[in-house]
């Protein structure tokens, strides 16, 4: 069953109740009204029982008959009859009473025999009761057709609320239908760039809002994934085309001079090289939020470890590393080596020969100072992009993932990762943690 037809007969069942318990009300109150009315009346006339008596009319006369205490009448009235209850009221045992009877069979003016249904009052009098009865015939056909009025009234109000229920659950499904078909349509084309009409304050306006939020997210992420697909393999292509022509030569018919050879297999590996650590760029960014569990590390320990690497890697740089404090992170220790290392390699390959490069953790901060050529102005806004290689960077080893590998592991840290020319001359790079770091030594880690 659809959400619509549910609506619909929710509404549906909902009017029926309340109508039903509206027309079930309206008929009682309106029964003890009338059947009041009569006791009021009945009461009246038996406190004066011989007022106009003037015999049978079942639509405005009563019938009365006094009972004496011995069970005998003292005014006849025959279609009234007596039996042990009305005796027992007569004799003093009973309390007076209201009830529905049926009286004698009658004889009307047109000579006809009827049985009527009435409603008696019996009412204790000094020297025995008095009994008072009249035709509620005309009270039971008002009655019947109160009831049927108010079963047409039932059905009709049903009627109209479940054609109410439809019309008011199609329009309110209405940007359910329509957030239904976009998202069909997405399915089926793959392109999440369609949006829903957006209108309103209520909560089906902010699903919309929140859908099309989502498709801009899904839109934005599957445009990140092809621009990263699209450079990856731009990247790609040129070591492999340099691989491939090398290759090509040492297995071609050329005879090559021991030199010749040797500096061949020199691009090779450096080309190799190269590849490997692109690979491993674009494995690292293409991981994402696809991360082991974090545990905690001690980052002034990882930072000395990969200062000390950088010592070897890069000896002919002085590399300071005195101002390192005792610091715990709740993160992942591989990917923060990986940033580390990044940021050390770049300080490394921009110092140049005996250069310097100061290193310093403190407050959850990470910085990372050369004495190299700095940013120029318009590199600094995209050195964490990917791919990104400035013009004097094109003719040093690299494929510009380095910096935005840092950028990502601070961003999966809940940190930030800031580029600046520093004081003096150099470029300076903050890490910055802030609530992933916490001050701590060997002992806590």
């Amino acid at each position: 069953m659809t959400l619509r037809a549910r609506l619909t007969l929710v509404a549906a069942g909902v009017v029926a109740l309340v109508v039903a318990l509206a027309c079930a009300t309206t008929y009682f109150v309106m029964r003890h009204e009338l059947y009041s009315q009569v006791d009021t009346q009945l009461t009246e006339h038996a406190h004066n029982p011989t007022t106009n008596y003037e015999g049978f009319n079942p639509f405005q006369q009563d019938f009365v008959a006094i009972v004496l205490p011995n069970g005998q009448r003292s005014l006849q009235s025959d279609p009234v009859p007596i039996d042990a209850q009305i005796r027992a009221v007569a004799a003093g045992h009973r309390r007076g009473f209201f009830r529905n009877t049926t009286l004698k069979a009658v004889q009307t003016s047109t000579g006809r025999q009827i049985v009527l249904r009435a409603r008696e009052r019996v009412l204790p009098i000094t020297g025995g009761a008095v009994v008072v009865a009249r035709d509620i015939d005309y009270i039971d056909h008002d009655l019947d057709r109160l009831r049927f009025i108010l079963i047409l009234v039932s059905f009709g109000g049903i009627l109209i609320a479940a054609a109410a229920g439809a019309l008011v659950s199609g329009a309110t499904l209405a940007p359910v239908r329509r957030l239904t078909a976009a998202a069909e349509r997405i399915a089926e084309t793959g392109e999440p760039s369609e949006r829903v009409p957006e209108g309103g304050r209520d909560e089906l306006a902010s699903l919309g809002a929140s859908f099309n939020t989502m498709l801009a997210s899904l839109e934005e992420s599957l445009e990140t994934q092809r621009r990263f697909v699209a450079d990856a393999s731009h990247e790609l292509r040129t070591p492999l085309t340099s691989l491939q022509t090398n290759i090509d030569v040492l297995r071609g018919d050329i005879e090559l001079e021991p030199e010749q050879r040797r500096r061949l297999l020199d691009d090779l590996h450096r080309e190799s090289q190269e590849m490997r650590a692109l690979i491993g760029g674009l494995l690292e960014l293409a991981r994402g939020d696809a991360q082991t569990v974090k545990e905690e590390f001690q980052l002034d320990e990882l930072v000395e470890a990969s200062v000390e690497r950088a010592r070897t890697r890069f000896p002919a740089i002085v590399w300071e590393s005195n101002g390192l404090e005792p610091t715990i992170v709740d993160g992942y220790r591989d990917r923060m080596e990986r940033a580390v290392w990044n940021l050390l390699e770049n300080a490394g390959k921009w110092s140049g020969e005996d250069g310097s490069v100061e290193v310093s953790l403190a407050r959850g901060e990470l910085r990372v100072r050369d004495h190299g050529p700095g940013f120029s102005e318009e590199d600094r806004p995209l050195v964490f992009d990917r791919f990104y290689r400035s013009a004097a960077a094109r003719a040093m080893p690299g494929a510009g993932l380095g910096l935005a590998i840092v950028r990502e592991v601070a961003e999966a840290h809940g940190g930030t990762v800031e580029a600046e020319n520093a004081a003096g001359g150099g470029a300076l790079v903050r890490l910055s943690l802030n609530g992933a770091a916490r001050p701590g030594g060997d002992e806590t880690s």
